[in-house]
């Protein structure tokens, strides 16, 4: 699932080819992709020019003349720039086509991504957005603390809750956790106030390293053929060997996810 730096990444591509684009017509070609009335979302969206687009978590806002749409990637969604000419995929499922020539389309082989009108000037304080909580930049730690410092959950799962702090998936939660050297079924009442802010501070420095590598290509992600590279300094994620102490990585299933971690730099306490 594309997490917060693919998504980035996935919105600086897609700004450097489409915006400024104008949206000749629409067509949907599988239309529970689209959350709402799927005619207005066509209607209220054609002849508009695309101005800007914008990411809370791992939503991309697409703002246009005076409309705007948010687009969830879930699983395996992407988008395709191409021109009109070109044949359409079996799982491209909406096509922008813009006044140039050139289309956008939005593929998801597993059909789970989603597209919804919002309204241009409140979507941060609207839902679905109002839900989620702070990115880790703009998370108090304070406010973090207070969220889980009660809580028998693992700390892996509360860091994949986005309404206590957005942005972060499986791949980076597991990151997060071995660079911290904690356990990922650690409860979360067991971490400490200054825990709290170490795992913000972590949890930025991953994720920051990872947009400047494009976001980590596992599976199918890319932007617009557009790899990422971060893969290749994952510490502990689909990893055998623990870089720190040469002892095999585990691999557990931590409510229901899929968890790798160093048995011997990752210790559970209480």
């Amino acid at each position: 699932m594309p997490e917060l730096p693919e998504v980035e990444t996935v919105r600086r591509t897609l700004k450097n080819f489409i915006v400024g684009k104008k949206i000749q017509e629409i067509r949907v070609h599988y239309d529970k992709i689209i959350t709402g009335d799927t005619n207005n979302f066509v209607a209220s969206l054609t002849g508009q020019t695309i101005r800007d687009i914008d990411r809370v978590g791992k939503y991309l806002i697409f703002i246009l003349d005076s409309q705007a749409f948010i687009s969830h990637l879930r699983m395996e969604g992407k988008y395709n720039i191409v021109a009109a000419s070109k044949s359409l995929n079996k799982h491209e499922h909406l096509t922008f086509a813009f006044s140039d020539g050139t289309e956008l389309r939005y593929q998801d082989t597993r059909k789970f991504g989603r597209l919804e009108l919002v309204n241009k000037e409140t979507y941060r304080q609207d839902l679905p957005l109002c839900k989620l909580g702070p990115e880790p930049w703009d998370a108090d730690s304070k406010e973090i603390y207070s969220k889980i410092h009660k809580s028998s959950l693992p700390i892996k799962t509360l860091l994949l809750d986005q309404s206590i702090m957005t942005g972060i998936g499986n791949i980076y939660a597991n990151e997060i956790c071995f660079r911290m050297k904690m356990h990922p079924a650690t409860p979360g009442k067991r971490v400490s106030k200054k825990r709290v802010a170490e795992l913000i501070t972590v949890s930025k420095e991953i994720l920051e390293q990872a947009i400047a590598q494009g976001g980590t290509t596992i599976h199918s992600f890319d932007a617009n053929g557009i790899t990422g590279l971060f893969q290749v300094q994952l510490q502990v994620h689909m990893q055998k060997v623990c870089p720190v102490c040469h002892g095999a990585i585990t691999k557990e299933m931590v409510r229901g996810r899929g968890t790798y971690y160093c048995k011997e730099c990752q210790k559970k306490k209480g």
